[in-house]
């Protein structure tokens, strides 16, 4: 096997700057990695000054990003969840029996779509503050109380948000996949209306832990081990080097902490 490509910085692109890498994996394909967010203190703050994603702040919905439901990527990404779902019950599905009622969770929208349903102005597998169990995604719940991972459970765009793996093929068949934040444009035309987006305000950078150790499992799920293992160790070789801030950070006149896995 021949030894890995040594790590090479990707110019910084237009504002706001970013700082990138790049590897190159044995079958000669590039892995571009956005260092400003991997790095970064992001955290979920589902239910934690959370204002939503509808066109004003709605933080006493607790709806998170789920307002408009999820769509599936694929026939796979469908089978998966579906076969999650069947293990819910009355006491972790706030919609168990209105999905029922409606021919299930899941449908086609008006573009081709499958989705899920939205019920009372969200997804349906969201459980919403007057339910018993609390409020949240019920897959993602009732994952974690089996033992099991919320990404096993969830549809795809769910568990990888706020990550993105973009991928480009060239006219000579040498593919670029480009881990990077999830940001408004990636939502299509209603991005642009939202009121608030969690990766723009400092209020979510509050994690003790950079990015890419909290969302280990969703990274290499995404771009396998070995690329993870080349991103882990390149950027804990760098030790105490600064990392460029995130520029939702950066914009408040604060300074980005990571703190780097042992």
């Amino acid at each position: 096997m021949s030894s890995p490509s040594p790590a090479t910085p990707i110019p910084t692109r237009a504002e706001p700057v970013h700082e990138w890498v790049s590897f190159e994996s044995d079958d000669g394909e590039t892995y571009v990695f956005d260092v400003t967010f991997l790095t970064s203190a992001w955290t979920c703050i589902f239910g934690q000054g959370c204002l939503g994603v509808l066109d004003g702040p709605a933080p006493e919905l607790v709806h998170g990003c789920c307002s408009y439901g999820a769509h599936f990527s694929d026939k796979l990404d469908v089978k998966r969840v579906r076969k999650a779902i069947k293990l819910l019950t009355s006491e972790t599905w706030q919609f168990k029996k209105k999905a029922k009622k409606l021919g299930g969770p899941i449908t086609v929208n008006d573009d081709g779509d499958t989705v899920t349903r939205v019920v009372d102005g969200a997804c349906i597998m969201l459980n919403r503050p007057d339910f018993p169990g609390g409020p949240g995604c019920a897959l993602h719940s009732a994952a974690l109380a089996a033992g099991e991972r919320p990404l096993d459970w969830k549809p795809e765009v769910c568990w990888q948000l706020p990550l993105r793996l973009d991928n480009h093929t060239d006219d000579n068949g040498h593919t670029t996949y480009t881990l990077r934040e999830w940001k408004r444009r990636d939502w299509g035309d209603g991005g642009s209306e939202f009121h608030w987006w969690c990766t723009e305000d400092p209020l979510a950078f509050r994690e003790q832990r950079p990015v890419y150790v909290t969302s280990r499992d969703e990274i290499v799920e995404m771009v396998g081990e070995e690329m993870y293992g080349r991103f882990a160790a390149y950027v804990e070789e760098r030790g105490t080097s600064v990392f460029l801030p995130h520029p939702a950070v950066r914009r408040r006149g604060k300074k980005a902490r990571v703190v780097l896995a042992q």
